[in-house]
């Protein structure tokens, strides 16, 4: 049986090519920490990363392309971060698994709230999704099946053909493969719903609209994964 070959190493050019790219992402992300989307420009990236504006062109083709990288990247942590939560949680149930997806999401969104904008606050003016964008937020929403996927049908629904939506959303492609057919359409929006409530939620709480209401919001937060969960 012949051997596989081994792995080839990364060139020099191409090791300080992905290094030149992480540090412009990482002066990218500062800057949106610090100053919102007004404050992202190449041309100060550039600057701090000592060259000058034409040659980080050849790390990046344009701005967008710089956001894609950032987009992907924040799914691809967000979707990391949810699916090792939820794992650690089956052993106890989909309601217990719903607590800590919302847990979870709440505490990824306020340890790096500029991420969380860059997902699901206003889009960048001018700037439209490529394939590798859209691939990674279905992905990171497939998380959030995992987590919720298992809930039956609410008690007293009537039974009934499923609606225009219902069909739509059993077609999703966000939809895990292996739960493709296997969820009906009613879960389906109920796990949209809940999904948009807590993300509602978050957001509000991210954007500072909390912050003179005097209440806590992980109670709130508490309150509404009750409610998602049946028990509120």
């Amino acid at each position: 049986m012949t051997e596989p070959a081994p792995a080839q190493r990364p060139s020099r050019r191409d090791r300080y090519r992905a290094e030149t790219r992480d540090e412009a992402k990482r002066i990218a992300l500062d800057q949106l920490a610090t100053g919102g989307q007004a404050a992202l420009s190449l041309n100060a990236i550039a600057r701090e990363l000592g060259m000058t504006g034409p040659a980080l062109y050849r790390y990046f083709s344009s701005r967008d392309e710089l956001l894609t990288a950032l987009i992907v990247d924040a799914y691809d942590d967000l979707g990391t971060t949810l699916t090792r939560a939820i794992g650690l949680a089956a052993p106890d149930g989909p309601g217990e698994q719903v607590r800590v997806l919302g847990r979870t999401m709440r505490a990824w969104a306020l340890a790096q709230p500029h991420r969380y904008l860059l997902l699901f606050g206003t889009p960048f003016s001018g700037y439209r999704a490529p394939d590798a964008a859209i691939e990674a937020a279905q992905a990171s929403l497939g998380s959030v099946m995992e987590a919720m996927g298992d809930f039956e049908p609410r008690e007293g629904r009537p039974a009934a053909p499923p609606t225009i939506l219902e069909q739509q959303l059993e077609r999703a492609p966000w939809i895990p493969e292996e739960l493709r057919g296997a969820i009906p359409g009613a879960v389906l929006a109920d796990v949209i719903l809940s999904w948009t409530r807590l993300h509602g939620l978050i957001g509000l709480e991210v954007n500072g609209q909390f912050a003179t209401m005097g209440f806590d919001p992980a109670l709130l937060l508490e309150r509404e994964l009750d409610a998602i969960v049946g028990e509120g």
